[in-house]
C-alpha cells in the first residue's frame, strides 16, 4: 500500500472545494490573520511621536521622555520587523523553502525581544548617569507630551490585541505598544510629581521603573521566542496528551518518533509513527486523526506513518505512510 495524503484545511470543506488529488480534505484554517492595516497605522503614528517626544525630551531636559522616545523607536523597528515577517509568512512555498517562509515570524519575535533588550540597556545606562547628575526639567512639557504618548500607544496596542493570544509575532507587537502606554503613564506621573515637589531625582527614578517594566514584559517574549526557535513544543500543547490520544486509538499498539514543533508563530506540525499490526485502517481513520489533533490539540500539520511492526522500517516490510496536513 502506497503513501497517502490527508490535507487538513477547514476552508476547503466549508466552501466545498475539491483539490482533485484523490485525497481527503478536512480541517481547519491556519492562515495568519492580516494585520497589515494595523502595522501601517502603528508605524506612522509612532514614527511621528518618536520625533516629537525626542525633540521635547531634549528641550525640556527630561530623561524620562528621552527614554520613552528611545523605547518608542525600538517599537517602530519592531513593528517593521513583525510586519515584514507576517508578509513573508504568506508567501507560497518554493522548491528550496518547501514550508514557505512561515518560520520568519519566529525570527521576528526573537528580533523584537533583542530590540527590547537593546533599548533597556541604553535607557539604563543613561539613567544611571542622570541619577548622579540630575538636570533641570520642564515638568508641564513632560506631562503634555507623555499624555499624547498614552493615547497613541494605547490605540496602537488595541489594533493588535485581538491577535496577541494566538500569534507570538503579533503578541510581540502588542507587548511593545502596551508597555509603551504604561511607560508614558509613568512619565506623566513623574512630570506631575516634579511640578509639585521640584525634586529632580524623580525623573531618572521613573526611568529606572520604566526599564523594569520593559524588562518584565520582554522576558516572557524572549523565553517563548527562544523556545520556538529551538523547535520546542508550543505553549498550550501537551506532548503527553497527544501521545495518550494517539496511543488510545483503536488498533494502535505503540506510538514512537513523536515530534511536535512550531512551523511559525501560528502553526504547529507533528510527525508520529503508529504501530498497527492489523495494517493500514484507511483514509477515514486518518481524517479523524487530523480533525482531532486540529480541534483538540491545535496541531495544523500532521504526518502519520503506519507500521505493522516496530521493525518494519529497518527491514523494509509492510509500512504505510500517511500525511495529514
Amino acid at each position: 500500500m502506497g503513501a497517502r495524503d490527508l490535507h487538513n484545511h477547514t476552508h476547503h470543506i466549508e466552501h466545498g472545494h475539491d483539490h482533485g488529488h484523490g485525497h481527503g480534505h478536512a480541517g481547519h484554517s491556519h492562515v495568519p490573520a492580516d494585520f497589515g492595516r494595523a502595522f501601517a497605522i502603528g508605524i506612522v503614528l509612532n514614527t511621528a511621536f518618536v520625533i516629537v517626544e525626542a525633540t521635547y525630551g531634549f528641550l525640556s531636559g527630561s530623561m524620562a521622555l528621552v527614554a520613552d522616545a528611545g523605547h518608542n523607536l525600538s517599537d517602530v523597528l519592531a513593528l517593521l520587523v513583525a510586519w515584514g515577517a507576517s508578509i513573508a509568512a504568506k508567501r507560497a512555498p518554493t522548491t528550496r523553502f518547501t514550508y514557505g517562509y512561515k518560520s520568519s515570524t519566529i525570527l521576528a519575535a526573537l528580533a523584537n525581544a533583542a530590540l527590547l533588550l537593546i533599548a533597556i540597556g541604553a535607557i539604563f545606562y543613561e539613567t544611571l548617569h542622570r541619577m548622579t547628575d540630575p538636570q533641570p526639567i520642564e515638568g508641564m512639557t513632560v506631562v503634555i507630551v507623555a499624555s499624547i504618548g498614552i493615547a497613541i500607544n494605547a490605540f496602537t496596542a488595541l489594533l493588535f490585541m485581538k491577535g496577541s493570544k494566538d500569534d507570538l509575532n503579533i503578541r510581540g507587537a502588542y507587548l511593545h505598544m502596551a508597555a509603551d502606554a504604561l511607560v508614558s503613564a509613568g512619565v506623566v506621573l513623574a512630570g506631575l510629581a516634579i511640578i509639585w515637589t521640584g525634586a529632580l531625582w524623580i525623573d531618572p527614578a521613573v526611568s529606572l521603573i520604566i526599564v523594569a517594566v520593559i524588562a518584565w514584559g520582554t522576558w516572557g517574549l524572549l523565553k517563548d521566542s527562544v523556545k520556538m526557535g529551538l523547535l520546542g513544543v508550543p505553549e498550550g500543547i501537551s506532548e503527553a496528551d497527544v501521545r495518550t490520544y494517539l496511543s488510545g486509538l483503536a488498533g494502535v499498539n505503540e506510538v514512537h518518533e513523536l515530534h511536535i514543533w512550531p512551523m511559525s508563530t501560528t502553526e504547529t506540525a507533528l510527525t508520529a509513527h503508529l504501530v498497527m499490526p492489523a495494517g493500514h485502517p484507511g483514509d477515514v481513520f486518518l481524517h479523524d486523526i487530523a480533525r482531532q489533533l486540529n480541534h483538540h490539540h491545535q496541531i495544523n500539520h500532521a504526518t502519520i506513518q503506519i507500521e505493522q511492526s516496530r521493525e518494519c522500517a529497518q527491514h523494509g516490510s509492510a509500512c504505510f505512510g500517511a500525511d495529514a496536513t
